[in-house]
């Protein structure tokens, strides 16, 4: 019997590279893999074309549509991109910010407000240190993916003017803080006043780990409804490749083909073993189950910051096949 031939858009990540290169497969699907140099134009080409059969996607994004009746996509509890983001937040020194609660009443810039990315940094300031969206002035350089048609009046969300790039606004000291996946030129050569909000970052993001089991998830993988619908075992199939090229992954770590030895990044081994210890088990699991505590605070951050109309049961997000699947 000829595979099933399914289109799969997915940046390059360690955990899913065996799926690209073709050295994991899933049991009768070929896929085409069609390689993401820029995550947010394949999120717009999946959001607004439906351009692939098998996606990577906006964990927010993906939140919002189900909230708002968008049913054209069955969610995996696949999880290639994951991070913590307290580490995205930087201040100017002259700003008086010391704290999270001195960020109340400051113009916070933001590349767009429905990532999810600030979707778990909103709800980390809300939750951890009592600062609500409506507190912070937020101003963003991009445009939204997804209407920002929820919001109340009473929280600022504004754009900059095209072209706008937060490092330089914020070591102008036109913005008082930034939320930036990059580290700002000022603070990585120490040309300005700009520092991390949080100086001890990781054991910070560490212990809101231990405290919350909050690892936050920023992408997922889809699949299209139709194909899903016309063979709902594809569901069990690419979750069980998911996973294959996710073990492949980390036996190459235990091997150490992927080590210091081999990457610009001294130290790995360490950071291994530390992250290890603060997680046990697996660090990255797949399924629903193992991670429950981060998707139920998705689907409420996403209601309580208006980006819903509703609170989505996080069972919704995913194939009835995988509520049980085990990563």
């Amino acid at each position: 019997m000829a595979k099933l031939r399914l289109s799969f858009a997915c940046s390059d990540y360690d955990r899913t590279r065996a799926l690209a290169d073709g050295s994991v497969a899933p049991e009768g699907i070929e896929l085409q893999c069609v390689p993401a140099q820029d995550p947010n134009e394949l999120f717009r080409r999946m959001l607004h074309e439906a351009a692939f059969d098998v996606s990577e996607l906006s964990l927010s994004n993906y939140i919002m549509g189900i909230a708002r009746g968008d049913t054209r996509f069955v969610g995996l509890p696949v999880f290639p991109y994951r991070a913590f983001r307290h580490s995205m937040l930087w201040v100017h020194g002259r700003a008086n910010i010391r704290e999270p609660r001195d960020l109340v009443g400051k113009r916070v810039g933001i590349p767009e407000y429905a990532v999810t990315a600030l979707l778990f940094v909103r709800g980390m300031l809300q939750h951890e240190y009592g600062v609500s969206p409506r507190d912070v002035h937020w101003l963003r350089n991009r445009t939204e993916r997804v209407a920002l048609d929820l919001l109340p009046p009473d929280v600022r969300v504004d754009q900059l003017p095209p072209g706008a790039e937060l490092d330089t606004l914020l070591e102008q000291g036109e913005l008082d803080a930034i939320a930036s996946f990059e580290t700002p030129r000022a603070a990585a050569n120490g040309s300005g006043p700009v520092r991390r909000l949080f100086a001890n970052v990781r054991d910070v993001e560490a212990d809101y780990y231990r405290r919350t089991r909050i690892f936050p998830i920023m992408h997922m993988v889809v699949v299209r409804r139709e194909v899903y619908e016309q063979d709902r075992w594809v569901a069990r199939s690419l979750f069980d490749a998911f996973q294959a090229a996710k073990e492949r992954c980390r036996q190459d770590l235990e091997r150490n083909r992927m080590s210091d030895s081999v990457l610009l990044t001294p130290w790995l081994r360490l950071h291994q073993e530390e992250a290890q210890a603060v997680f046990g088990g697996d660090i990255y699991p797949y399924g629903v189950q193992a991670n429950r505590p981060t998707l139920e605070a998705a689907t409420l951050y996403s209601h309580e910051q208006h980006l819903s109309p509703r609170r989505v049961d996080f069972a919704e997000l995913f194939a009835a096949e995988m509520l049980d699947a085990r990563g």
